[in-house]
């Protein structure tokens, strides 16, 4: 395959990518295969010889698109969104096309460059304060251990890089119970243990309990372990539960400890000023994570770390020998030296065209419909019989369960998605086994999001 060859199968890709967005809603949101089935059409070895495109192209829809859960699906209501807006995929094409490693300014300047400004861009469509600073991960993961590890190399006087942990202090991080498990996941990868994340207890509105979290830091200093900072949630990723920022950044703050802040899905709101309330006191914190590819069509993957000085983490996480300077400037971004990886993909230009070709007023229209239609689907289902709402809507994630109890719970929502005409996940709120619906699919409309009212409906009564 060459380029000419390649310039033929784009078109009849972008042809197929028409036709395959067209026809979502007849498709099952959920893969319907069963594990092994799509590994079962595959060669067992390699070719030795080149096979045309024709063949391959074949192959490609006669498997693939029926092995597949359909995230661009309007009916997908699990998890939080993957949206990918069409002016998000016309940027990842040419991007791919450009194949540029952005790891340093010298070897993509337009995409170092871009990326200062972008930051800039989402910092004020979120309200920010000006002192932050920030760059784009692949996800809020790498964004979190990359806070983390700055917070770990703070409280050991930047001595774990270079002289390893066993030596130092036992550290201690401070989250609430209902933080994502990424944070769990970034103690064991920095590593300072799953036994050092201490989750704090959370108040009747699942938020952090602040003199309990005061009474945990107090305790850790007297039996003479190192507290190294504190995560907050804004919009977690089980019933949308925020802490309460401001009081929580205040008791990190009289101890001396930083704060890193996880809004993944629920960053994206704060794009309306109306919704701000959920995270006061966001300006006092150190480092914020959001993901645009959550809920602003900015395709996966795009996550943003915002940080109100940027130096401790460049520290932690630096390392420029020789052959990665840029002659002659001393004093110039790279990226690489402020997250985990050394590769970096050309992500900014993406939000670049999808916040041009949407505008802010655009997309907080869509999530101001998304926000009511969840309200609205709320109340229907509270309507049905044997149906209880759990927790009520915040933003557009809300939470339900039958009166009869989990098994019978669990059992609607494995027919529901083996239905195959929505798609929704669970979780386990105070013990008890609960269905999540988050309404945020880019393409959704009002009708697609009342279709869980009618399925519901449809199994329980007949």
């Amino acid at each position: 395959m060459n380029h000419d060859d390649l310039r033929q199968w784009s078109k009849r890709a972008a042809d197929w990518t028409h036709e395959y967005h067209h026809s979502l809603r007849d498709r099952p949101v959920r893969a319907q295969t069963q594990p092994g089935d799509i590994a079962a059409c595959l060669p067992q070895t390699p070719p030795e010889q080149p096979e045309s495109l024709e063949t391959i192209f074949e192959d490609f829809t006669r498997i693939v698109p029926e092995g597949m859960t359909h995230w661009q699906h309007p009916r997908f209501f699990a998890y939080f969104p993957g949206n990918a807006a069409p002016a998000s995929m016309l940027a990842e094409q040419l991007a791919n096309s450009m194949a540029a490693q952005a790891m340093l300014w010298q070897t993509s300047p337009a995409a170092t460059e871009m990326e200062t400004v972008m930051i800039r861009w989402l910092r004020d469509a979120l309200g920010l304060a000006p002192h932050f600073t920030g760059t784009i991960h692949d996800t809020a993961t790498i964004a979190t251990l990359s806070a983390i590890l700055t917070m770990r190399e703070k409280a050991l006087a930047w001595k774990g890089n270079t002289a390893g942990l066993p030596a130092q202090p036992r550290l201690r991080l401070y989250a609430s119970t209902q933080v994502h498990s990424s944070i769990d996941k970034g103690v064991r990868i920095a590593g300072i243990g799953q036994d050092n994340l201490i989750k704090i207890p959370t108040d009747a509105h699942h938020a952090m309990d602040t003199t309990a979290l005061d009474r945990a830091i107090r305790a850790d200093l007297a039996a003479g372990h190192r507290p190294a900072g504190v995560i907050l949630c804004v919009g977690a990723t089980g019933i949308g539960a925020s802490d309460r920022l401001q009081e929580a950044i205040a008791v990190a703050k009289s101890h001396g400890l930083p704060t890193h802040v996880d809004a993944a899905w629920a960053g994206s709101a704060m794009i309306c000023p109306e919704f701000r309330h959920l995270w006061a006191g966001i300006d006092g914190a150190d480092s914020i994570v959001f993901n645009p590819h959550k809920w602003l069509g900015i395709q996966m993957d795009c996550s943003i770390q915002f940080l109100a000085d940027p130096v401790p983490q460049v520290r932690t996480l630096g390392l420029r020998p020789d052959y990665l300077e840029t002659l002659g400037q001393s004093e110039i971004t790279n990226y690489n030296e402020w997250t985990v990886p050394l590769g970096r993909r050309f992500r900014a230009l993406k939000i670049w065209f999808t916040l041009r070709a949407h505008g802010l007023e655009g997309l907080r229209r869509r999530i101001r419909d998304h926000i009511a239609w969840s309200e609205a689907l709320a109340t229907a289902m509270a309507s049905l019989p044997d149906v209880e709402i759990i927790t009520p809507p915040t933003l557009s994630l809300f939470s339900f369960a039958l009166k009869d109890g989990d098994a019978a719970t669990e059992a609607l929502l494995t027919r529901i998605n083996d239905h195959g005409q929505i798609y929704l996940t669970q979780t386990r709120h105070q013990d008890r086994f609960v269905i999540r619906v988050q309404v945020g699919q880019f393409d959704c409309t009002r009708e697609d999001v009342m279709t869980v009212y009618q399925v519901v409906r449809d199994l329980l009564y007949g």
